[in-house]
């Protein structure tokens, strides 16, 4: 039997769920950061490899 005070299935107060709320936004937009930076620096990489030229593979050491 659980005392009073030890129910873990509380309901949570409206504090607890904007700041739960706060916290999935910012997962969200911290993701969608990520996912951008790291086409960007995709596009980055295949621009400089296609401004190389294909023969950069074939130049003297």
């Amino acid at each position: 039997m659980a005392k009073a005070g030890e129910n873990h299935e509380r309901e949570m107060s409206d504090e607890e769920r904007a700041a739960e709320e706060f916290r999935r936004r910012r997962r969200g937009r911290s993701i969608a950061l990520a996912i951008a930076l790291a086409a960007l620096v995709a596009l980055f990489y295949a621009v400089t490899i296609a401004k190389m030229g294909p023969g950069i593979l074939d130049r003297p050491l």
